[in-house]
């Protein structure tokens, strides 16, 4: 698992409104806004650019950002953004702001290793299905990983990895939304089934939230 920092650069926005924002945009600026914790919400520009650029990077998405604005720095996640239908062009951007001493929710993406060297693979030539891609954790801004690393080298025909089989770094903890042990991987010989309980968990992924 890796813990990161980066930087993005903004300023207030002294106007507001549609026609603002498509200005903006004409000028190669992003509108977004920055809200929570203690401070208000405050509408924020941006170059555009950099940003279509980060938010093609797995680690933006997961990452406490130290946003830059009008000189103070104060740190922040990306919680929403909006892209155009069929342009690359980003056209608003959210972020929340974190306090130190307090619990965060956020998807982090799953990273899967070991696969092509399972017994499920390499001896049964197995098909593996990656039921979830992510899951929601909790913890501290500090303890925040980059993804979660998920060891298949042990898989079998037949059998599933299920969240609670995922090893955590510490303080972080899952948040399930009422279920019970969601099903993550399973391995299925072509044209069989795996064992009942892998071929149900694979009919249930976890709800998004």
């Amino acid at each position: 698992m890796k813990f990161s920092t980066s930087s993005v650069v903004a300023t207030r926005r002294s106007v507001e409104g549609s026609r603002a924002s498509r200005r903006l945009r004409r000028d190669g600026k992003l509108p977004g806004i920055v809200y929570g914790a203690k401070g208000e919400a405050i509408s924020i520009e941006m170059d555009h650019n950099p940003i279509l650029l980060a938010l093609r990077v797995e680690s933006f998405h997961a990452s406490i950002l130290n946003l830059q604005l009008d000189g103070k720095s104060e740190q922040v996640l990306l919680r929403d953004f909006q892209m155009h239908p069929f342009k690359q062009q980003v056209l608003h951007i959210d972020f929340q702001r974190v306090e130190a001493d307090k619990l965060l929710h956020k998807r982090v993406p799953l990273h899967f290793k070991g696969q092509e060297s399972s017994p499920a693979v390499k001896l049964e030539a197995a098909l593996v299905s990656h039921v979830l891609n992510d899951v929601e954790i909790s913890c501290l801004p500090k303890d925040l990983p980059e993804f979660i690393e998920v060891d298949l080298s042990q898989l079998t025909v037949g059998h599933a990895v299920h969240v609670k089989d995922l090893t955590l770094p510490k303080g972080v903890s899952l948040v399930l939304h009422g279920q019970e042990n969601p099903v993550v991987v399973t391995a299925t010989k072509p044209g069989g089934k795996g064992d009942d309980a892998a071929a149900a968990g694979d009919a249930a992924p976890a709800a998004a939230s």
